[in-house]
Order: structure tokens, then C-alpha cells, then sequence
């Protein structure tokens, strides 16, 4: 809130070279007039609530920085996903592990499947075995985030890269 936007009876008003006091609202919005700026509420949940005279569109513009500084510094996770069936021959699984290596050393998550279709459900056993083979090979990139879940059709693993 700002300005006349303020409702309450009594404020503590602080700002820069100038030392906290408890005041009548309507002496600090005077106070902010005759200065050039405007009264801000910054904390309505103090007791008496703290106002700031600043100039209130830079304020914003400060905010709306720290927010943009805030999301750049996070960071983005990405997933991969490699898709292997119970049956993978030897090459096709190198050739996939190559891809998830370079995955992983970019930073992003790899999310390997083996997908089961039709009737190939009864090699749940091959299954994890070849999505533990995966994991075990990848050791040095990342490491695995669970152990393999079957999930319908489709037995998973996440593995996160190592920092």
C-alpha cells in the first residue's frame, strides 16, 4: 500500500538518513510530500506497521530486478529420457550409454525405461537387470536416484548427474 492507500491511525516511519519513529500517518505522508517522495508500506504485519518514504516507482524497479536476478540464479532441470526394451542387444545399449553419458555431463537428469509390450511383461527379471547394468556402467556420470520401479508397462530409473 501506498500514499492515502494507508489506513492505519499510526506508522513507524524510516527511510534513508533518517531515524526510525512511531508518527500519525497523515504527519509521514506530509512528511514524504514535502520531500518528493511517497510513503510505503513495507511490513503491514509489524506492529505499528513500517512505512518507508521512497520514491515508489524505483522501489518497484528494484524489485522487479531482484526477481529477475532470483530467476536467473536458479537453475532449470532438464530429463532425458532413453528408452530400452528387455531384449536390447549389446550395441544398441553402448550406443544408448554413450547418449546418456553426454546427458549426464551436460547436467541434465536421465530418465532410462524399458518398455514392455504385449506378452514380454513375464521378463520383469531381464528388465531390471538391464536398467541395473545401465545405472552400474554410468557410476563415474551420475548416480541413480531410486532403485528401478515398475510403473504399467514400463520399468524406470532416474539418474542424476554427480556434481
Amino acid at each position: 500500500m501506498i500514499n492515502e492507500r494507508i489506513d492505519v491511525p499510526m506508522v513507524r516511519v524510516v527511510g534513508d538518513g533518517m531515524e526510525p519513529t512511531i508518527m500519525n500517518t497523515k504527519e509521514a505522508l506530509a512528511q514524504a510530500y514535502e520531500e518528493g517522495l511517497d510513503l510505503v508500506m513495507i511490513s503491514p504485519n509489524a506492529n505499528p506497521p513500517v512505512c518507508k518514504i521512497i520514491e515508489y516507482q524505483k522501489y518497484l524497479y528494484e524489485q522487479k530486478k531482484k526477481e529477475k536476478e532470483r530467476k536467473a540464479n536458479s537453475t532449470k532441470v532438464v530429463i532425458k529420457e532413453i528408452r530400452l526394451s528387455p531384449q536390447t542387444d549389446d550395441h544398441d545399449f553402448e550406443f544408448k550409454l554413450n547418449h546418456a553419458k553426454r546427458f549426464l555431463k551436460e547436467g541434465n537428469k536421465v530418465k532410462v525405461d524399458v518398455f514392455f509390450r504385449g506378452r514380454s511383461i513375464v521378463y520383469k527379471e531381464q528388465g531390471e537387470a538391464q536398467l541395473l547394468k545401465f545405472a552400474e556402467a554410468l557410476m563415474e556420470y551420475g548416480k541413480p536416484e531410486a532403485m528401478p520401479r515398475l510403473e504399467g508397462k514400463r520399468m524406470l530409473i532416474i539418474i542424476s548427474p554427480k556434481k
